[in-house]
């Protein structure tokens, strides 16, 4: 039996953005175990089963980062690649990838030198102080990639924080349905996708949609969770389960039958309906070719898109089990 807590500790110390794939390579490591696994234009699909119906499961891989625009004097600049808030960065610890991963922080004024303005400084106006020198230049070049330097912790009874937990907390919840399905027999061909560049537009999941031609879909991310000052109904509590998405994007049959599903196995699930689009990679499988029946599944996560995001792994858990009871229904 798998222990989730230290799956997701490697795969959130790993990194994969814009070319780098150390997560991706740790988490091929443990669907090796259950399933055949191949790659495909940056993503990963494992594949379990058999029979005419093909069900498709992504969680997107990629995590936000950075590039590197320019260097001068040990100090480099960078562009987004992905969802990056500005306002937490002053001070931020960072990893560059160059010749060889260096340290580098966000240079932050002193609030003795500040002018006390609250505005926040735009990303492209921010610098990261490696204190190399001109030797950097040596080492950094313009291209390489940044990623948040961060370490995987337990805050108390399975309640953890890590930097790209989104969305590796969902991939940690795929490895782990790959684990349930090795010993069932099954009805239909599974295939998991861990797909890439998500963060910049769903790219890896349109793509690689496209190549599994799936006749089902269920994507599975992460939402927002509840903390003091997030809206209560936008959110999902952490412990509680995951979140059934509820959108005109996604299928009704699909949802209905999570939903019925969750009743009868006595799993925990919440509901979070959007009245648009989901944001997520379920938008564009659910119109791949003629058209996928998809649902979503997100786990509650708080500090979305920071080096510090929160999830309990129970959720994990709650979601993997659905997800493995859907499969075997089919």
């Amino acid at each position: 039996m798998m222990n989730l807590k230290d799956i997701l500790k490697e795969l959130t110390e790993a990194d994969s953005m814009g070319g780098l794939f150390g997560a991706l390579e740790v988490a091929e490591k443990y669907l090796r175990e259950f399933s055949k696994v191949e790659r495909y234009n940056g993503s990963l699909i494992a594949t379990l089963g058999g029979g005419e119906k093909t069900v498709l499961l992504d969680a997107h891989i990629d995590e936000i980062g950075m590039f590197v625009t320019s260097i001068k004097d040990g100090f480099i600049s960078v562009a987004a690649a992905g969802g990056i808030d500005a306002r937490m960065l002053p001070a931020m610890r960072v990893k560059i990838h160059g010749k060889k991963t260096v340290l580098g922080i966000f240079q932050s004024v002193p609030p003795h030198l500040s002018k006390g303005s609250d505005e926040v400084t735009p990303l492209e106006n921010l610098y990261i102080d490696t204190g190399l020198g001109a030797d950097a230049e040596d080492i950094i070049s313009i291209g390489d990639r940044v990623t948040f330097d961060s370490s995987f912790i337990e805050l108390n009874k399975g309640v953890v924080s890590a930097k790209a937990l989104d969305n590796r907390a969902s991939v940690a919840a795929l490895i782990k349905v790959a684990e349930i399905l090795k010993s069932r027999p099954l009805n239909v061909k599974v295939a998991i996708l861990l797909s890439d560049k998500e963060e910049i537009g769903s790219d890896g999941a349109k793509t690689a949609a496209f190549y599994i031609n799936p006749d089902e879909a269920i994507v599975v991310d992460v939402s927002f969770g509840n903390a003091l000052g997030v809206v209560e109904e936008k959110s999902g509590v952490l412990g509680k389960g995951g979140m059934l998405g509820i959108s005109p994007v996604l299928s009704r049959e699909v949802t209905e039958e999570l939903k019925r599903l969750a009743k009868e196995k006595n799993i925990p699930l919440q509901f979070e309906v959007m009245g648009s689009k989901t944001s997520t990679n379920a938008d564009v499988v659910a119109v791949n070719r003629e058209g996928v029946k998809c649902g979503l599944v997100s786990i509650p996560l708080r500090n979305m898109h920071t080096p510090s995001e929160i999830v309990d792994i129970s959720d994990i858990e709650a979601v993997a089990e659905l997800l493995a009871e859907y499969i075997i229904s089919r």
